[in-house]
């Protein structure tokens, strides 16, 4: 994540930012141009000569984007994703669902950033990126991907539930932004490799994605995973299932590429580990692993100092390497190896 500044007064800025706490004036981030403009009292403004207002889900999504005159219902790239919400009268599940979409935005914007396509539903009705967020604390919501649309149970957005699933199911990493990019891997699985010319590949690395799920979720659930996993994958989970095990790697993937983006923009890291850089094929990989590690390894020891769980928990041997470097590849190509 970059670091903003205000355009009217230079105060620094978050990504969440609707108001500039020094000057006073409401902001608005603006997908295109990357950046939080200035707006009036009323919401309204213009980027590079054209007029924009704050996404029509700026209240009951406390989204904070704006858009032009042409954006479909007045909402943003990333709300109109959204295709279920809560209802109205049910004001705790909307004050999660607006944390939801506060990581949600980040997500997208990561995969703008990175130049993955985002297609939605009114673009590809059968396979077209959606997101249905609905808590299960009135209905049974399973958080999961299909064809395209992500469920995500909003009940995750509580510190308390979500503290007690991770430690129930014994996982060393639980968040909502950590979800959305492991669901949304699931569909980037269907764009980037699906039936085509780098499925070979993805078989020899992941696995056969076409295994019965159900089969192998039971298993997983019965058996748990391999004793020796930590030496093929990123996580326990990723052992249950082909899919699974790619997800979980693109998921981490994004984690990487995002913290390396935040460090070096607050010169925690060199200037070349920004989303921006120009890091194709194995090489790019390379470097961006030989930027991470260091980077990991000390900001965990900065969250043992406070008396916190490591920041990024986790080891990456060889195999998962591999398997990440082959992801990268296919978002940044660059030589013949895929």
């Amino acid at each position: 994540m970059r670091d903003f500044t205000c355009r009217n007064c230079g105060q620094q800025l978050s990504f969440e930012n609707t108001l500039c706490l020094k000057c006073h004036h409401a902001l608005g981030f603006h997908l295109p141009t990357r950046i939080i403009h200035v707006l009036g009292d009323d919401g309204s403004g213009e980027v590079d000569g054209t007029p924009v207002q704050r996404c029509a889900n700026n209240v009951v999504a406390k989204c904070n984007w704006v858009v032009d005159e042409t954006a479909p219902n007045g909402l943003c790239e990333s709300c109109r994703l959204t295709r279920t919400r809560p209802a109205d009268d049910d004001t705790t599940a909307l004050s999660e669902f607006a944390d939801a979409e506060a990581a949600k935005r980040r997500v997208i914007l990561e995969l703008d950033e990175l130049g993955l396509p985002i297609r939605g539903r009114d673009d590809d009705p059968q396979t077209g990126l959606a997101f249905d967020l609905l808590s299960s604390e009135a209905q049974n919501v399973i958080t999961g991907h299909a064809d395209g649309v992500i469920t995500l149970d909003l009940a995750e957005g509580d510190d308390v539930h979500r503290e007690q699933l991770r430690v129930s199911m014994d996982e060393p990493y639980r968040t909502l932004i950590g979800h959305f990019r492991h669901e949304i891997g699931h569909y980037y699985q269907m764009v980037l490799v699906g039936d085509g010319e780098h499925r070979p590949r993805f078989e020899e690395l992941f696995g056969n994605p076409d295994d019965d799920y159900q089969a192998a979720l039971d298993r997983h659930y019965n058996e748990g995973p391999p004793e020796d996993w930590h030496d093929d994958y990123v996580s326990s989970y990723a052992t249950m299932h082909p899919a699974e095990d790619w997800a979980e790697t693109f998921a981490h993937y994004l984690h990487i590429r995002d913290t390396l983006d935040t460090a070096a923009a607050f010169a925690m890291a060199p200037s070349g580990a920004t989303l921006e850089s120009d890091l194709p094929g194995e090489v790019g990989f390379e470097k961006i692993i030989e930027l991470w590690l260091p980077l990991s390894w000390s900001l965990n020891q900065i969250n043992r100092s406070m008396g916190h769980q490591d920041l990024y928990p986790f080891v990456l041997p060889p195999k998962v390497l591999e398997k990440m470097s082959f992801l990268h590849q296919l978002i940044a190509p660059g030589f013949d190896g895929v």
